[in-house]
C-alpha cells in the first residue's frame, strides 16, 4: 500500500455533553442542551487528513463489538481505506465520556486491553508512505524496531503529544524517542510538565534541544515552533467554539497537510491554527468538515485583511 501518511492508532467513540452551565460537580446533575456521538482518537487524525485531500493509510484495531461496529461505520461513510485494519474475535471497546465548554473540558475513558501487537506495527512492514503520523508519544521497544523501519523508508516520523505517561525531561523514554522524530507536536499543558517551565517559549526551546521541530498547540493563544535557536509563532483563527473536543488533532493534520505540500514552517501553522480553529465550530474533532479549498479562502481572506 501507498500512501502520503501512514497514521497508526486505535479509534475511541466519543460521547459529547455541549451547552453545559458547569462542568459536571459531585452529586449534582449537570444538563447540556447538544450532544453527539461520534469517532474520535486516531479516527479525527486520518479523517482529518483525508479531508484535506491526503491520502491516508489508517492502521487500527478493531473487536466484534457495538462500539467497534459503529466507528466502522463512520469509517465507511467517510470512505477511508480500511486495508490496514485489524479485526479481533473479542471486545475492543474504546469510549470517553465528554463534557464540554467552550474553554474547559472533563472526561472519562474506559479502554478494554490493547492488542500486544498492534495493527501499526504490522502496516509499517507492508506500507510505503511520506510520513508516519502517531497520534500519541509512543517509546518502547516496539518503537525502536518502528524507526528503523521508517528511516529506512524514508518516511518522516511526527508524533503528537497526548502523553498518558508520568514523563519530565529527564525521562529516558522521552529523552530516547524525541531525537528521532521530525516533528513533535504537544500542547502547552505538556510541554510545560515536560520540562517544569511556565514560559512556553522556554519549554519549546527545551523540548528542541533534543532533535525535532517542536510544535506547542496553545489553544485560543495559537501556536509556537521551534527548531535548533529559531522560533516561529502563529495566532489561532478567531472563532467563538461549540466544542474544542479533537481541535488538537485538527491541528496537526492541518500541520502535516501543509507539510506534505512543502510549505515552510510559518506556512503550516497558519494551515494547523486554521484547521483547528473550524473544527471548534462542530460537535467532536471530526463534527464540522474542514477541506484544503475552505483552508485556502480563509488564507486569502487573512491576507486581503492584512492588506486592506
Amino acid at each position: 500500500m501507498r500512501c502520503d501518511v501512514l497514521v497508526v492508532g486505535d479509534y475511541g467513540i466519543d460521547l459529547i455533553f455541549a451547552g453545559l452551565p458547569s462542568l459536571p460537580e459531585s452529586g449534582r446533575d449537570v444538563i447540556g442542551n447538544q450532544f453527539a456521538q461520534l469517532p474520535g482518537e486516531s479516527y479525527t487524525s486520518a479523517v482529518a487528513m483525508h479531508r484535506l485531500g491526503l491520502r491516508v493509510g489508517w492502521a487500527a484495531d478493531f473487536g466484534d463489538d457495538d462500539l467497534s461496529a459503529l466507528a466502522l461505520r463512520y469509517v465507511r461513510a467517510e470512505g477511508l481505506d480500511d486495508a490496514l485494519f485489524v479485526h479481533h474475535k473479542r471486545p475492543y471497546r474504546r469510549v470517553s465520556v465528554a463534557a464540554s465548554l467552550p474553554d474547559d473540558r472533563a472526561f472519562i475513558t474506559y479502554y478494554d486491553p490493547a492488542p500486544a501487537r498492534p495493527a501499526g506495527f504490522k502496516a509499517l512492514i507492508t506500507t510505503t508512505a511520506r510520513a508516519l503520523y502517531v497520534p500519541g508519544f509512543y517509546s518502547g521497544v516496539l518503537f525502536d524496531a518502528a524507526r528503523l523501519l521508517v528511516r529506512a523508508k524514508r518516511m518522516q516520523l511526527i508524533m503528537d503529544g497526548n502523553l498518558t505517561a508520568d514523563l519530565t525531561l529527564e525521562s529516558p523514554g522521552l529523552r530516547k524517542t524525541l531525537p528521532y522524530l521530525d516533528v513533535f507536536l504537544p500542547n502547552a499543558l505538556e510541554a510545560r510538565h515536560l520540562t517544569g517551565q511556565d514560559d512556553l517559549e522556554q519549554a519549546a526551546r527545551q523540548l528542541a534541544a533534543l532533535g525535532p521541530l517542536v510544535v506547542v498547540k496553545n489553544g485560543a493563544m495559537g501556536a509556537i515552533a521551534c527548531q535548533a535557536d529559531q522560533l516561529w509563532y502563529s495566532p489561532a483563527l478567531p472563532v467563538t467554539p461549540v466544542d474544542t473536543t479533537g481541535a488538537g488533532d485538527c491541528f496537526s493534520a492541518g500541520f502535516v497537510k501543509a507539510r506534505l505540500m512543502g510549505r515552510s514552517v510559518a506556512e503550516c501553522l497558519r494551515w494547523a491554527n486554521i484547521v483547528g480553529g473550524l473544527s471548534t465550530l462542530g460537535l467532536g474533532g471530526t463534527g464540522r468538515c474542514v477541506t484544503a479549498e475552505e483552508v485556502a479562502r480563509c488564507i486569502d481572506d487573512q491576507e486581503n485583511e492584512g492588506l486592506a
